[in-house]
């Protein structure tokens, strides 16, 4: 790598990997890496999570879109991650970057989506800041939410907690998110806190697809993995490539100790029976023969993608 190599030819993940190592800390429990940094929190047998996310118009709405979604859009990603923990969201800080042609209504509407979404989950707006992008760049548009969230101490779960032999299992249906799902979509903290409850070995959320998500919890648990493609739940009118790599999904993505896999599954069915819960495939050791090879999914940074 030269000193002309730009983020372009390398990717997301490169990022990720190469700047998510940091000196430790004694108040940092899990850093850069996972859904949601943990730290010490101030009560007593209560850990924090800390979570920030951003939508870009352009990116992860269109210029034209509903704001009122947009902004229950914005919370809700950061609530998922916080869900994928295990934990319970607490307060938010909002910055926003808006064009000056922004009218005040549309303003008001991206913030009712944000303070529906909040209300939901007992969000607590705290603060934020705004500002505007320098010409050539005013009509940049974009939202960032930064979150904290609580979990009983060590009843966090990880991406890297699994083992091989540890079954596969995803929420809802993949797949096919733009038709309106990944605006729409309500996190899946209730699901998610119980999960963690049962024993879940390792969880995350899919928001870049499962060919890209499920190769980082897999790598984080240092493990490989085998699933059928035939058995993925399909959101209606998907292919099994969409389900893979339209992204965009914020189900969860779950590792089970086999021992309680099939008795969490019949349970699941009883506490959330409007949830699809779906086996796909288990962990391998790493380097199995027999693990199946996925790429795909979205990456930001990737020149060949969509912007």
């Amino acid at each position: 790598m030269d000193q002309h190599t730009t983020v372009g030819d390398v990717g997301e993940q490169f990022l990720l990997d190469r700047f998510a190592a940091r000196p430790p800390s004694t108040r940092l429990i899990v850093g850069p890496g996972d859904d949601c940094a943990v730290t010490q929190g101030t009560n007593v047998g209560q850990s924090l999570l800390l979570k920030t996310d951003c939508v870009i118009s352009g990116v992860h709405f269109s210029p034209n879109e509903d704001l009122e979604r947009v902004g229950s859009k914005a919370l809700a990603r950061a609530i998922s991650d916080i869900a994928a923990m295990g934990g319970t969201p607490l307060e938010a800080l909002i910055t926003l970057v808006l064009p000056p042609s922004l009218t005040i209504a549309k303003l008001d509407a991206l913030y009712r989506g944000i303070d529906a979404m909040a209300a939901r989950f007992d969000v607590n707006i705290a603060g934020g800041e705004t500002s505007s992008a320098p010409t050539p760049h005013r009509d940049a548009f974009f939202i960032n939410i930064a979150l904290t969230g609580s979990v009983s101490d060590g009843k966090y779960v990880t991406r890297s907690g699994g083992s091989p032999g540890d079954q596969l299992f995803v929420t809802g249906q993949l797949g096919g998110s733009i038709r309106g799902h990944h605006l729409d979509f309500i996190p899946r903290v209730n699901e998610g806190q119980w999960l963690a409850a049962q024993g879940t070995t390792a969880m995350m959320d899919l928001s870049d697809g499962l060919a890209k998500d499920l190769p980082r919890l897999a790598a984080m648990s240092r493990c490989s993995y085998r699933i059928n493609l035939d058995s993925l739940p399909l959101t209606p009118d998907c292919t099994v490539e969409q389900a893979l790599n339209d992204g965009e999904d914020y189900e969860l993505l779950v590792a089970l100790p086999p021992e309680i896999a099939n008795s969490v599954a019949t349970n699941w069915h009883t506490r959330f029976p409007s949830v699809p819960f779906t086996k796909i495939g288990e962990l391998l050791r790493v380097n199995s023969p027999v693990a199946t090879p996925l790429t795909g999914g979205y990456d930001h940074f990737h020149l060949s993608k969509k912007e």
